[in-house]
């Protein structure tokens, strides 16, 4: 005998796919606002490893820079020279400033 799924058959499966979606949506609508926060927080973390990439460049300027005052006598002359404005006997110190250029005026 063969016998045909009844309407009621047929009306259970869509209703239990139909539960099986909505689960999947609630989940989906569930975590949503943690994969935005996720990714906010990758967000940041790209921008301050970046950051920390520029102080790292930074710091090893200054540890040259360091290391070059405490191993060489004339750079320490020469830093003393600039941003002191010494000079040795006789010799002349000129200092250059930045030229006024004209500023354009609206009438």
């Amino acid at each position: 005998m063969n016998v045909e799924d009844s309407i009621w058959d047929k009306l259970t499966r869509v209703v239990i796919g139909l539960c099986l979606l909505a689960g999947l949506v609630a989940v989906g609508v569930w975590y949503l606002p943690l994969i935005r926060q996720n990714e906010a927080m990758r967000k940041a973390v790209l921008k301050l490893d970046a950051e920390v990439e520029k102080e790292s460049e930074t710091r090893r300027q200054l540890s040259a820079q360091v290391e070059l005052l405490n191993n060489d006598t004339n750079a320490i002359i020469r830093v003393a020279r600039e941003s002191l404005g010494v000079a040795k006997p006789g010799e002349t110190v000129v200092h250059f400033e930045e030229a006024k250029t004209n500023v354009y005026a609206p009438r």
